[in-house]
């Protein structure tokens, strides 16, 4: 049996603050009739937590607060089987996200980082048989840093849009953003290897500006489109980072995303990757 992906996950940690309303509000508009519930969130916990699930041998580097929900947030990454020994316990309260889902899935949201500004590679070492995922919820210093201190593949999640450092791009493995991220960040168009998500209309994977690999959407019933976007990076670089084949790994990480936007949670239940892999 083959062992699985040491995975190690750098990035942010939020206690989601969900409300669920029959549409998103405008500008200055009040939405009655929701309701609300708190859970686990943030890009980098998310991306773990769907890591683990599919599979991978993932540790987390971030922070938390000294608060309750800090010890809240480790013990949810802990218990989907996540090494949390590289989390930090920061002076800054755990990040907060405020979400807002409507009846079709779409979603508005606004990060309070917290203590994901504390985020530090300090006395953290990377094997070169560990692959490393990063999103930019966290410091771009960090990133930066992470950069040389990766030492086997390395992947970005450049999300939210923010522009990468040339040494950063020059450095990665994949980089994963969606249409919007991807029209906002030109210096992608000669990445090593970018993969782009466009919602319904599936992903594609461009080396050196070069189409390699398409897959279509999986058809599904959208419920939560929040945690969407993190279980197809896990499952994207889990897949490439252990040798499949680019078109493989993408149809595997279009079929994980349906999966996670039929399920309401921020870190959806998975099934391992393989249950999700096409045929050779």
């Amino acid at each position: 049996m083959t062992a699985p992906l040491a995975l190690a996950v750098v990035g942010s940690i939020n206690v989601d603050l969900t409300a669920r309303t029959a549409r998103l509000p405008g500008p200055g508009e009040t939405i009655s009739g929701g309701r609300l519930s708190r859970e686990a969130g943030g890009k980098g916990a998310n991306q773990a937590a769907a890591a683990a699930r599919l599979g991978a041998a993932v540790r987390m580097v971030g922070a938390v607060g000294p608060d309750a929900d800090g010890a809240w947030m480790i013990d949810e990454l802990a218990a989907v089987g996540v090494d949390t020994g590289a989390v930090r316990r920061g002076t800054e309260p755990t990040g907060v996200a405020l979400i807002v889902v409507d009846a079709e899935g779409e979603n508005q949201i606004a990060v309070c980082e917290g203590a994901n500004g504390e985020v530090s590679l300090d006395g953290v070492d990377f094997g070169s048989d560990e692959a490393v995922l990063a999103q930019l919820e966290i410091r771009m210093d960090v990133v930066e840093q992470l950069a040389v201190a990766a030492h086997g593949y390395f992947a970005v999640n450049a999300a939210p849009a923010l522009e990468l450092p040339a040494a950063v791009i020059e450095r990665a493995d994949l980089v994963i953003v969606n249409e919007t991220e991807y029209a906002l960040l030109p210096a992608l168009r000669t990445a090593r290897r970018v993969a782009v998500t466009y919602g319904g209309e599936g992903a594609k994977l461009f080396e050196g500006g070069e189409l390699v690999a398409a897959a279509p959407a999986v058809k599904t019933t959208v419920v939560n489109s929040v945690g969407a976007g993190d279980a197809f990076c896990a499952a994207l670089t889990i897949a490439l980072a252990s040798g499949v084949a680019p078109q493989r790994a993408l149809e595997a990480a279009c079929a994980v995303g349906a999966a996670a936007v039929a399920d309401p949670r921020s870190q959806p239940l998975l099934a391992g990757l393989e249950e999700y892999l096409p045929e050779a």
